[in-house]
């Protein structure tokens, strides 16, 4: 906390920003009038710590409201894998997995107190929705201390902050059950402990920094496949910089140390969990080798890396743009103090390859957003957008106009690469909006991509921020802050109005609806027939909350002895339900729906 000289010496432009390196300048602040009625109160000692703790508190609240309502998974096969991962995890019996495959539980134990409380399906779920919130909003005060140490004054840091934390791609995932909930915090914790290790400053903040690092890069590779490569680039960084010197050797040994530990504890949680089910632990890495070395699908995957690349920039209104084309500049320029650079090349290498990894192992499901895909470099859009915010409050005018020229050009050739590559495939494969929530909504097109459309509406938000810097300067950057925060929230409410609560009452009838149409209790164990509606399937492994479920054919596979209830599709050309399974012995039918083509059968 600064005392009130610091304060003062701050004002005057001096402080600990004078450190920066030449290529940063000063941002403004409010006008002297207002700065007046807020030096008093900004100087006392509990006025920021209260300030942050009611900034998070609006975050966690605006995340609450907007998942009012929801009350089951729609995300298939995500939500539902996850949900079963955390039942098992609060002590309840295990069940058939959706996905097939066992996936990293970091994110699962963090959410599975909800099951341990919750009696019902419908209570977990919104108490998991709860618990989302609170963890999503912690990029609220992680962004603050990150705008912080890139250089920006209290005020503008909190009210960049706030614009940070209401992005659309950081709230939209939050509104499922999925690990990017947490994923941006833990990156974004990661690399701003990463930069604090590696500045100057006293040796025991920087052992803090250090641990942090480590520890954040090892619960990342817990919570998903992508963080195998947070691990990766982490033990690089460490082992470069421990050779080359460049931070004390003991603190690097404390980050090794905590880094080693993390990845064995992980590796135990996953062997530990995977133990509790009969499926095959997840098939990412292979299916990821296999996609690189696959010379006839080559084009596709660089297609595809491109396109994330490209959903990335825009989706954050080109500000992430600035982030990248700055620190590939900074990688081989001395202006930069050093943790700048190393930090900047870490970003920029974990965005491709992410981009590249998951290009390559997303299948051929002939679906319009596998081009531009948005999900999986998500995770970097908090850290990528404040330091695109410190770029536009601390670039001159000739950097910041030279840095947004390279962005717009970056932008639109790799828009083009996707469009020549693609061709066609982009208006004739699936569209599916969920997958394309930022996009349609910058085009104001719900029902089909526009690439050029999209990356124009960005780059106009983009061009009116930095328009209006060059003509006002530094002082209005707090107006700024503000417009952008009300801006985020405007475009994170209309897309949860247009994408997500449609999607999610779409999938009802598959979740609760089919619940309460059969009848089927929590404690039910229950069959469901595999020729039954995928979605279905999915939704059931969680609304069945006490007792289990089997993925089987009755008519040729042996039902379980536990089993209480069976599902099954109705006949073909017209039959009598019974006609679907004419040697059911001692199970009958018990309730059937023609409209949604489905069978309960009971034991006599």
């Amino acid at each position: 906390m600064q005392t009130s000289a610091e304060t003062v010496e701050e004002h005057r432009g001096g402080g600990r920003d004078s450190r920066k390196p030449a290529v940063w300048e000063r941002p403004g602040g409010l006008p002297n009038r207002l700065m007046h009625r807020f030096d008093e109160l900004r100087t006392r000692r509990w006025f920021w710590p209260t300030a942050l703790l009611v900034g998070y508190a609006v975050e966690v609240l605006v995340r609450l409201v907007l998942v009012r309502g929801l009350s089951y998974p729609s995300v298939h096969a995500d939500e539902d894998s996850y949900l079963v991962l955390a039942r098992v995890l609060a002590g309840r019996p295990t069940t058939e997995m959706p996905v097939g495959v066992v996936i990293p539980g970091g994110y699962p134990l963090l959410i599975s107190p909800a099951m341990r409380i919750a009696d019902d399906p419908v209570t977990a779920y919104q108490l998991i929705l709860g618990i989302n919130a609170f963890l999503n909003a912690l990029v609220f005060p992680l962004a603050y201390l990150a705008l912080r140490r890139l250089g920006l004054r209290r005020l503008l840091a909190y009210v960049f902050a706030g614009a940070t934390a209401l992005l659309p791609p950081v709230i939209f995932y939050s509104q499922f059950v999925m690990s990017d909930t947490v994923l941006p915090v833990l990156i974004l914790a990661w690399l701003l402990c990463m930069h604090g290790w590696l500045s100057d400053g006293p040796l025991k903040h920087r052992y803090w920094y250090a641990a942090g690092m480590g520890a954040a890069a090892a619960y990342s590779m817990a919570t998903h496949d992508r963080g195998g490569v947070v691990v990766a680039l982490t033990g690089v960084v460490l082992v470069g910089v421990l050779v080359l010197r460049w931070a004390p050797w003991r603190s690097t040994l404390v980050g090794l140390g905590m880094l080693g530990a993390g990845v064995v504890a992980a590796k135990a949680f996953a062997w530990w969990l995977q133990r509790q089910f009969t499926v095959p632990p997840s098939q990412v890495g292979t299916f990821l080798l296999e996609g690189l070395k696959n010379l006839d699908i080559l084009q596709r995957t660089l297609t595809r890396t491109v396109g994330q690349v490209w959903y990335f920039i825009v989706s954050t209104w080109g500000i992430a743009g600035l982030a990248i084309v700055v620190c590939l500049f900074a990688i081989f320029s001395g202006r930069f103090a050093r943790a700048d650079r190393i930090v900047g090349a870490v970003m920029v290498a974990l965005l491709f390859g992410t981009a590249l990894a998951s290009a390559a192992a997303l299948p051929d499901d002939a679906r319009i957003d596998d081009w531009v895909y948005a999900r999986y470099a998500s995770y970097l859009i908090p850290v990528a957008f404040v330091t695109g915010v410190a770029i536009l409050c601390r670039f001159s005018r000739k950097r910041l106009a030279l840095a947004t020229a390279g962005v717009l050009g970056l932008t639109l050739v790799l828009a083009q690469a996707v469009i020549w590559s693609a061709g066609s495939k982009l208006r004739t494969q699936v569209f599916v909006l969920w997958g394309l929530p930022d996009v349609s909504f910058l085009s104001a097109d719900w029902g089909k991509l526009n690439m050029m459309r999209a990356t124009a509406a960005a780059f106009l938000v983009l061009a009116g921020v930095v328009l209006l810097l060059l003509a006002g300067g530094r002082k209005v950057l707090w107006a700024l802050g503000i417009s952008l925060s009300l801006f985020a929230c405007f475009a994170t409410v209309t897309i949860t109005a247009q994408v997500s609560q449609p999607f999610a009452k779409w999938r009802k009838s598959s979740a609760t609806g089919f619940t309460q149409a059969t009848g089927l209790q929590p404690k039910d164990n229950l069959v469901i027939a595999w020729d039954m509606e995928w979605g279905l399937r999915m939704a059931q492994t969680y609304e069945v909350y006490q007792g289990r479920v089997w993925y089987l054919d009755p008519r040729w596979q042996e039902v379980p002895a536990t089993a209480t209830a069976i599902v099954t599709p109705m006949p073909a050309d017209g039959k009598s339900p019974e006609s679907y399974w004419p040697k059911s012995g001692h199970w009958y039918v018990d309730r059937t729906s023609k409209q949604d083509n489905w069978i309960l059968w009971r034991k006599h």
